[in-house]
């Protein structure tokens, strides 16, 4: 499995080969194990910050009351009540992009060494687009300090000092912040290792993305996953893929010299029912770096623009 990058990259190059990877019943060798465990321990996190992220409501009608009633104290009381601890969900949030940026590092290393991937489509799904969210931090920061003055017995552990503060606003402040932190820590990865090609890395991400789109396009493949959510998977992983790709390659992933088909990767995702991958054709309209360069095709922007 040593070779397994390099394998698939001839063999998509020259259209050969078995593309089939059984994501589903995939277990990591003795040499894997170490960073497999380390991955999945984060990824494991992952799925309380996703469904934390999912349910997250926010305090905006408890805000909005306060805002209105500037000197009714205990207004002001119940909203802070209620901001406080989703203060310490987004702290928590916030510390485990720090884990999730270290855990891919690993991640990379490993892979650019030419050993086997086994990638978790939820280290690429975790994006936040909730309005509450940064309404509530704004609250927070602006009420921290009267509040303090006025309630002795805050919660210590959900509160956050300034330079804390700093960090998580400008986080916040992305449309997709765990994207960004996983955009970041790949581009980390190839400043900090100059040793290693820059190719070692993007023939990875692209290897990747062309695997999961010919398994989704090829009904041969396609019919062997056990379970439907292996689509998404694959689907989570290819755009996960490109726009990490689109961040590390000096030219991205729309120039025609790319090695990732991406008319055919949208394609495959314009085949998929609407509501299922509107967030993933999003992704790719608005967080990638290089789609509205000269360099993009008008028919790639036209495919992917259209609703």
């Amino acid at each position: 499995m040593g070779n397994l990058i390099k394998v698939l990259t001839r063999d998509i190059d020259n259209n050969t080969g078995n593309f089939f990877l059984d994501f589903e019943n995939a277990k990591p060798t003795e040499a894997e194990k170490r960073v497999w465990e380390e991955v999945n321990e984060v990824l494991t996190e992952a799925m309380s910050v996703l469904q934390d992220l999912q349910s997250y409501s926010g305090a905006g009608e408890a805000i909005r009351q306060a805002i209105q009633h500037p000197n009714d104290e205990h207004v002001q009381e119940s909203a802070w009540a209620a901001v406080v601890p989703l203060v310490g969900k987004l702290k928590k949030f916030y510390e485990f992009s720090l884990k999730l940026e270290d855990s891919l590092q690993g991640l990379l290393e490993f892979l650019t060494s030419s050993r086997f991937l086994h990638l978790n489509a939820h280290l690429l799904s975790l994006q936040m687009t909730n309005p509450a969210i940064q309404n509530d931090f704004s609250y927070y920061r602006r009420t921290l300090s009267r509040m303090r003055l006025i309630i002795q017995t805050a919660e210590e552990h959900n509160e956050v000092d300034n330079e804390l503060a700093n960090r998580m606003s400008l986080f916040y402040a992305n449309a997709t912040p765990m994207l960004k932190t996983l955009s970041d820590a790949t581009t980390k990865f190839v400043s900090k290792h100059a040793e290693l090609p820059v190719e070692n890395t993007t023939d990875c991400l692209s290897t990747m993305a062309s695997v999961c789109k010919v398994m989704l396009e090829t009904p041969e493949y396609r019919t062997r996953f056990a379970s439907d959510d292996t689509v998404l998977f694959c689907l989570r992983v290819m755009v996960g893929v490109i726009i990490l790709y689109d961040y590390v390659h000096p030219a991205g992933a729309f120039v025609k010299s790319s090695k990732i088909d991406m008319k055919g990767c949208i394609k495959v995702l314009r085949y998929q029912p609407p509501n299922s991958v509107e967030g993933l054709l999003n992704a790719l309209r608005y967080t990638t770096k290089h789609l509205n360069d000269e360099t993009t095709s008008k028919q790639i922007k036209t495919v992917l623009i259209i609703q």
